[in-house]
């Protein structure tokens, strides 16, 4: 019976790493999650993005209509803005354009949630398949199963909310700019890369260094093609650049200042105030508190705190396994700049005011998840099969407790 039931499980994991059944196994997980919330088709209070769309659509840059929430919002002039920046907003302008601003941002953020966890998919089997990262499909199915129910990405994929929206999108977009890297051949890797690695940008302005491994890979698979690779290379810059231009040109028309986000204008909680008026936005001061929520403070038992964050490695011990990654292949260039990737994303986090709260979970590591996975497998290959069933169980039995608060504070 044990044995019947270990075969089981292998066929899933085995059905899991492709990428379409992994698409359908997260779109139900999180679906029947987002239910807990209520009905998975309602539209969040704070579904900013929509209101932007709409804005867009009728040629103004502040928002037309007024949600029934501003929390969070900037206030300019009389107007209301949106700090984030509007790479979202132009995304769900032709789902804006049929439904409204009543178009769901709960189920959107499921689909977008589950096209990450198909990317992964695929993005595993491609880096396998150039022999980047040798990884066995049972063993990438069980990582698929991990990111997808075990990380902070199963407590954003079921709530929808401006703030997750942004974060799921800009994984999505990141993800599908290494897996175009690898992909795709000549100018057409670079150019699709670049555009994909500046929409990222304009989703999360942070996530251009997520860009560092792709440009990576590209420069050294094409290193032997000059002169050709300094078009390849124009190519993959010029969308970085143009979309770079456009953002500050955006940010001057709203506010007078290319670098004014509105976050000099933006409602914040109260909590921040203090903090924001001594040390701005971006601050050395944050590091400490920021390194301990997302790295060191563990949520249980649960409490007050418990919504400031949660460690990384201890909520998602398979992550562990990325150091492994690193001491074996310390001499891969590849590895190398996974790690770099990584590091130059993290800075701004680190820096920012707030934890990412309210939340459950390291919230703000999302965005540097997919070379941290691509770390991981790096890692797992040389995993024992129980040891790392035992950790992927470990993982989404500490999330379990996240999902229903959440779905708690959301209902």
């Amino acid at each position: 019976m044990a044995a019947k039931i270990r075969s089981i499980i292998s066929r899933s994991f085995l059905l899991l790493e492709k990428p379409l059944f992994a698409f359908l196994f997260a779109f139900v997980a999180y679906f029947v999650l987002s239910t807990l919330g209520g009905n998975p088709f309602r539209v969040r209070d704070t579904a900013y993005f929509n209101f932007l769309a709409d804005a867009f659509l009728h040629g103004q840059l502040y928002l037309r209509l007024q949600p029934t929430s501003v929390h969070d919002l900037s206030i300019f002039n009389g107007h209301y803005y949106l700090y984030w920046p509007p790479m979202p907003a132009i995304i769900l302008m032709p789902f804006v354009a049929l439904f409204g601003v009543s178009f769901s941002d709960v189920f959107f953020n499921v689909f977008v949630a589950s096209l990450n966890v198909a990317v992964m998919a695929a993005l595993l089997r491609a880096v396998d398949r150039v022999g980047l990262i040798r990884i066995n499909p049972e063993y990438r199915g069980m990582l698929l199963c991990f990111f997808t129910l075990g990380t902070v990405h199963v407590i954003l994929a079921p709530f929808g909310q401006v703030w997750y929206t942004a974060q799921l999108l800009g994984f999505l977009l990141v993800g599908l700019a290494y897996l175009s890297a690898i992909e795709l051949k000549g100018m057409a890797s670079f150019f699709v890369t670049g555009i994909l690695i500046a929409c990222a940008m304009l989703t999360r302005n942070h996530l251009l260094f997520t860009g560092i491994w792709p440009a990576y890979y590209l420069l050294a698979r094409n290193w032997d093609d000059r002169p050709r690779l300094y078009l390849f290379m124009i190519a993959g810059l010029l969308p970085v650049f143009v979309m770079g231009l456009l953002f500050l040109h955006y940010n001057f028309v709203r506010f007078g200042d290319p670098f004014e986000l509105g976050i000099r204008h933006h409602q914040m909680s109260k909590f921040f105030v203090e903090d924001y008026q001594k040390y701005g936005a971006f601050n050395l001061y944050y590091l400490p508190v920021n390194v301990y929520y997302q790295y060191i403070h563990y949520p249980f038992p649960l409490s007050e705190e418990t919504f400031m964050g949660g460690s990384l490695f201890l909520l998602s011990p398979v992550f562990f396994y990325a150091f492994q990654g690193v001491i074996r292949e310390y001499r891969n260039s590849y590895i190398v700049m996974l790690v770099i990737s990584i590091l130059a994303t993290s800075i701004p986090i680190l820096l920012l005011m707030g934890t990412g709260w309210v939340q459950y979970g390291p919230r703000y590591t999302l965005d540097f998840t997919v070379p941290l996975l691509l770390l991981t497998a790096a890692g797992a290959q040389w995993a024992s099969r129980r040891v790392l069933t035992w950790l992927i169980a470990i993982s989404i039995l500490q999330y379990i407790p996240g999902i229903f608060l959440y779905a708690l504070l959301h209902l």
